[in-house]
């Protein structure tokens, strides 16, 4: 593929931009500078700098994010800054098919909630991780206003009615972790889900944070706002039937 096409491929603006950053010694592959748009290079594990900053190729975008409180997962939020100013230009300009641009969040946390957050450019990954039907399952640390005793966990595990749905909505796993903490997986992605459902069960979260989603839990070492690309393991286990994921979050 041209150097050109690589770069625009890779969210580094537009075509034109991309040919002008390539002819004004810009970029480098391999630690030599190229001033040829045209030149062809392989793609797989292609590593070159722009302007400096190291980057390298990847045909589908797969990343985590530690979502910090006070963001909204909206490319145009209405109050709190957007998750996504915490990625740089590259990802949030990638050109996908129809038009749209950059890695999109893999559903949606509230603005008060914190954790993990998986983004991509993949449609149909972005479908098989949000689809109930795949019964991905997440995991959540919730901090509930009120002490909690045996019978509310019992309550999630059996299963509320949410005030949108007659049919009771059940916690896939609920765990004491405190006197007000408590560690509930979900299946499903209703709005506002969590907090529906401890509301329901008689209680209110005051705290909320994403550990897990499928076998993928939040590394220890990624700080809130940081974000790291998915490695190929983590993809693939991500992508295994749900059967296998759900018995690792056990």
């Amino acid at each position: 593929m041209q150097l050109q096409e690589i770069l625009f491929s890779q969210g580094f603006g537009t075509r034109r931009i991309c040919i002008g950053l390539v002819q004004q010694g810009f970029v480098k592959v391999g630690g030599e500078c190229v001033t040829d748009p045209e030149q062809d290079f392989a793609q797989e594990g292609l590593a070159f700098e722009v302007e400096g900053k190291p980057w390298q190729f990847h045909e589908r975008a797969y990343l985590m994010l530690h979502k910090p409180a006070g963001t909204e997962c909206s490319a145009k939020p209405s109050t709190y800054p957007s998750v996504y100013t915490l990625l740089p230009a590259p990802l949030r300009q990638r050109p996908q098919k129809g038009g749209a641009v950059g890695v999109q969040a893999v559903g949606r946390l509230d603005q008060d909630t914190t954790g993990l957050l998986l983004m991509t450019d993949d449609g149909q990954f972005i479908h098989k991780m949000n689809s109930p039907r795949h019964h991905v399952p997440k995991v959540y640390e919730v901090t509930t206003k009120h002490e909690f005793d045996d019978k509310f966990i019992a309550r999630l595990l059996a299963g509320v009615v949410l005030d949108d749905d007659p049919r009771p909505v059940r916690a896939a796993a609920c765990e004491r972790l405190g006197e007000r903490l408590l560690s509930l997986t979900l299946t499903e992605g209703k709005y506002h889900q969590v907090k529906r459902m401890v509301a329901a069960a008689g209680n209110r979260v005051e705290g909320l944070h994403r550990s897990r989603i499928g076998p993928l839990a939040l590394p220890a070492d990624l700080a809130p706002g940081q974000w790291r690309w998915l490695d190929a393991a983590t993809l693939a286990a991500l992508r295994a039937p749900v059967r296998a994921a759900a018995t690792e979050t056990q």
